[in-house]
This record gives structure tokens, C-alpha cells and sequence, in this order.
């Protein structure tokens, strides 16, 4: 379609004219998303007369079509100048039905958008779309966003979420998500001013249909229901999105601590439902650790003070499925064996936090992670358990995933040197002795319970032949010396003396030590390192 002979007539064209024309472009560019730049400069245009024409009293159905050719137009972020303005933004806001005005008024445009014409909510779903499009293509419109207070609209009609018709409330959340992820200093505003947490919590109560049946307790979920619908699910992870925005980095007061605790609350009760597929619950679960990680540790109590029928009597009466739901996600992203650093890693840290901060779901989670060991003949980076894959992870090429895998095992062990070495060896665990300078042993920062763990007898009696660096009880190898003279002997010990006194020459190893705080330093150091003076024994 040429856009010289679109512009031409648009100009001269009535509101019926301008609907067919429009409508063709549409249909022949609903599937373009790449443009050619040599027009460029007539796209922009014809973005400025759609815009004018938007500006006009315009029935709905003219209205939905200009729309819709602007949310094309809008995906390419070279042609966003006429949008990313004042007036423009403003259209845009007045047609979502984005209004920033005073509280009174709200009943009024309440019962207003009531009866809107299914044509009507149309245009505001349209108009909600081309600002997601506007809004994450031009960082103008991001900036004019904030000084027009788009935020506040967006606010506005949230207190409303439970009118909302379902693509309404998607992209409402959407842009909310959208303008909180990429103007970081529009959350404070939003959490401060406009109270966006609180409203978010209340539109994740309402769209997950929480009931609650005592303080910070959900009625838990019919296990005959059907499962969570597919539109409820969309509104819930935008809402999920928007969430974590606001409470990244934000630790709150205690004004909050009830907010954060209603947050908890909500989480939980979101991990015991389900979708209509599995892809859908376990992306649901995702979005729900996220916002886990961000509230404060000590609200993660809410997740077992949850009444429980029998079975739990050694974790303190605590119920644990919200924590098992935890671990079961946690193997089946290791077991996807891909992207761990964003899908694996933020419930690493939240298990791990968890239980360093609660003995309770630190006892659960050892019991299933590290149970007692029997069998030690086999290496514990090989097989099929979750310690092994765990462990696995302990020598993983991401730097950030080894170190999160060793401290959720370095926790489960209560922070004990000698008990992580005896589920891990010395070889998976160097990396993270090395890191916390506790190569010479000891124990970690973090004070835990007296509870001692007991020993099988299988681990008693082979704990003499295990193998400290592999973690294993191996094979009796044959001697490789034992056929030689002492000559020999002392010729292969020279030989490898000089091998080794080359390479540290060329710089490609470079002999190490340990001081006797744990941490590593080159052997020359810890050599002429004095030994620490002991005040309780005389000098000779």
C-alpha cells in the first residue's frame, strides 16, 4: 500500500473515508514488524494524522481502527516522535480511560465505564496497547509518562480491578510493569504516594480468588477444582511483575511489615494451585519466587504457619507443602540443564535464606536434600538424587551458580566445614572453602541450633576408607612404585620436582598455601609467615 497516496487522501477524507483506508493498512501490515527506513519519514507522518484524527470526536469504531494503526506504526521506535509528546500521551491516556483526577470523581467514571458499548472497551484496550508499544519503544514517552502522571491513572483504575474486563486488566498491569521496570525512580512515587503495592495485592487476592479463614491464611484450594483459567493466570503473573518491581531493593518499615506478610500470604496460596498446563503453573511458581526474594526474610514464616493434620510433628508442627512445592520446582529446573542463571538461581536463594534465617524448613529441606548417608562407594557428583545434581552444580562453569548451589549446601549443613565435606568432598567444596576463607576448616558466621546429626552405621564403618578430595570410598589401586629400587624412586621424585619448579617458572601454576586464618596465599608467603604466638606456654 503507498503511503504517499494514504497521507493524500487522509487529508481530504471523511471519518467513513478514513476508517476504510486505515483498515487496509491495517490488514496489510498486521504481521509487519520490521520496516523499511527509506519511509520512515511518511510513517511518522501518517502517526501525526492518525493522532490528529484521535484528537476529534470520532465515533468508537473510527477510534479502534486509528488505534490499531498506530500500535503497528508503534512498533517501529524510529517513528514514536509525534506520540512521545505531551498532547499525544494525553490522547493515548484519555482513550485507556486513564484519568489522574481526584478520588471523587471515581464512583462517577465508574458507573460511566459500566455501560460502555463492547466497541467502547475495545478502544480502551487498543489505546492500552499502543501505550505498552509507545512506552517500551521511546524512552520520550517514558519521560512525558511520568510528567503527566500516567502512573496515577494507572493506580486509578486498579481500584476498580474488579470490574475490569480481562484484556483491560492485562495491559493495565502491563504498562504498570513496563513504566516501574524502566523509570526505577517512578517507584518510590508509586509505593509512597499512590499505595501501587497495596492495590497490587488486592488485585492478586481478587484474581486468584483468595479467601481467607484467619490471619494471613488462606482457605486452601478444593483439590476436585478446576484448575486456575488462563486469563486469571495472564492477569496474575502481570500483577506478579509490577509486584516485583516495587519491592526491588525496597526493604520497607514497619508500616509495611503487615503488607509484606499479606504478600507472603497470597504466595503461598498461589504455589498450591494449578494451571491449565504444567508450563503455566511452573511459570507461575517462577514469578511467585521472585517476589519471595524480595520480601523480607522474616516474613517467610507465613509460608509454614499454616494449620497441618498429623505428620509433621519433628518440623514443629509446620507445614512444609508450600516448601515442598519450593523444592520439587527447584529439581525441575536443574533438570531443564539450561539457563540456570535466571531460573535457577533465585530459588537457590530463596531455600537457602529460608533456611539459614528459619530451623524449622532448614530441617525439612536437609531431610529430603541431604539425608543420612549409607552408601559411599560411589562419587557424590554421580547419580540421579538431588544431592548429586546439587553437587554437580558445586563445579559449574557460571560462577554465579556454582557459589549459589554451594551456600544452599553450606546452609543445609548448619555452616559446618566437616559436615558439607562429608556430603560433597573436598574437590566439589573448594571453591566455596576458598571464597569464605575456610580451607583450614571451622564454621561459618551464622549461629544455629545445638541439634547434632547423627550417623548411619554403614558411614561409621567407612569413614576410615573414604577418599577426603573425592568424597567416596575408591578402589584399592596397585602401587606404581612399589616394583622400584630406591634409585628409581629418587630419580621419578626429581623429575617431577623439576617439572613442577619449570612451570612455576613460566608462570602457569603458581604453588599456594594456607594461612592460618583458611585463607589461600602464594606458598612463599605462608612459608615465611611467623607462627601465631601462644601467651599460655613458655619460650625455650
Amino acid at each position: 500500500m503507498d503511503l504517499n497516496n494514504v497521507l493524500s487522501q487522509l487529508d481530504a477524507a471523511n471519518e467513513e473515508q478514513i476508517e476504510k483506508l486505515l483498515q487496509q493498512f491495517n490488514r496489510e501490515n498486521s504481521h509487519t514488524f520490521i520496516f523499511e527506513q527509506k519511509e520512515e519519514t511518511l510513517r511518522s507522518k501518517l502517526c501525526q494524522t492518525v493522532l490528529t484524527v484521535l484528537g476529534r470526536q470520532v465515533q468508537p469504531s473510527c477510534q479502534r481502527t486509528c488505534l490499531e494503526t498506530l500500535r503497528i506504526l508503534s512498533r517501529d521506535k524510529r517513528v514514536l516522535a509525534p506520540v512521545a509528546t505531551r498532547e499525544g500521551m494525553l490522547v493515548l491516556g484519555g482513550l485507556a480511560g486513564l484519568h489522574a483526577a481526584e478520588e471523587e470523581d471515581d464512583n462517577q467514571r465508574s458507573s460511566q465505564e459500566d455501560t460502555q458499548s463492547e466497541e467502547e472497551e475495545r478502544v480502551v484496550v487498543e489505546a492500552l496497547k499502543c501505550l505498552c508499544n509507545v512506552v517500551y519503544n521511546s524512552p520520550a514517552a517514558q519521560q512525558v509518562s511520568v510528567d503527566v502522571q500516567l502512573a496515577h491513572g494507572l493506580c486509578a483504575s486498579m481500584r476498580k480491578a474488579r470490574t475490569w474486563h480481562h484484556e483491560v486488566g492485562l495491559f493495565t498491569l502491563r504498562l504498570l510493569f513496563l513504566l516501574s521496570a524502566l523509570r526505577p525512580d517512578l517507584r518510590g512515587v508509586l509505593r509512597r504516594e499512590w499505595h501501587a503495592v497495596r492495590l497490587l495485592a488486592e488485585v492478586l487476592e481478587h484474581t486468584l480468588d483468595v479467601h481467607w479463614v484467619g490471619p494471613y491464611e488462606a482457605a486452601r484450594p478444593d483439590p476436585q477444582a478446576l484448575p486456575m483459567p488462563a486469563e486469571d493466570n495472564e492477569r496474575a503473573m502481570e500483577a506478579l511483575k509490577a509486584s516485583f518491581n516495587l519491592t526491588l531493593s525496597y526493604n520497607g518499615g514497619e508500616e509495611d511489615d503487615h503488607q509484606f506478610r499479606l504478600i507472603a500470604a497470597i504466595l503461598r496460596h498461589l504455589l498450591m494451585l494449578k494451571t491449565e498446563t504444567e508450563e503455566k503453573t511452573e511459570e507461575a511458581h517462577s514469578h511467585a519466587v521472585n517476589l519471595l526474594n524480595n520480601l523480607p526474610v522474616s516474613c517467610l514464616d507465613i509460608l509454614i504457619n499454616v494449620p497441618v493434620q498429623g505428620g509433621q510433628e519433628k518440623y514443629g508442627g509446620k507445614n512444609m507443602d508450600a516448601v515442598q512445592v519450593l523444592l520439587d520446582f527447584m529439581e525441575k529446573r536443574i533438570d531443564k540443564g539450561s539457563n540456570f542463571k535466571e531460573g535457577l538461581t533465585p530459588v537457590l536463594s530463596l531455600l537457602t535464606e529460608g533456611s539459614r534465617h528459619h530451623r524449622e524448613i532448614r530441617r525439612y529441606i536437609k531431610a529430603q536434600v541431604l539425608p543420612p548417608l549409607k552408601d559411599v562407594k560411589i562419587r557424590p557428583e554421580i547419580g540421579t538424587t538431588i544431592r548429586n545434581k546439587l553437587v554437580r552444580l558445586m563445579t559449574h562453569v557460571d560462577m554465579g551458580v556454582k557459589q549459589t548451589a554451594a551456600e544452599f549446601l553450606f546452609v543445609l549443613c548448619k555452616e559446618s566445614v566437616d559436615n558439607l565435606l562429608k556430603y560433597t568432598g573436598y574437590g566439589n567444596a573448594a571453591g566455596l572453602l576458598v571464597a569464605r576463607g575456610l580451607l583450614a576448616g571451622g564454621r561459618g558466621e551464622t549461629q544455629y541450633s545445638e541439634d547434632e546429626d547423627s550417623d548411619t552405621e554403614e558411614y561409621k564403618s567407612a569413614k576410615p576408607f573414604i577418599n577426603p578430595i573425592t568424597g567416596h570410598v575408591e578402589e584399592p589401586m596397585p602401587n606404581p612404585i612399589e616394583e622400584m629400587t630406591d634409585e628409581q624412586k629418587e630419580y621419578e621424585a626429581q623429575k617431577l620436582v623439576n617439572m613442577f619448579d619449570k612451570l612455576s617458572r613460566q608462570n602457569v601454576i603458581r604453588p599456594m598455601g594456607v594461612r592460618p586464618d583458611g585463607t589461600l596465599a602464594p606458598l612463599e608467603e605462608t612459608l615465611c609467615e611467623p607462627p601465631e604466638e601462644n601467651s599460655g606456654s613458655d619460650s625455650d
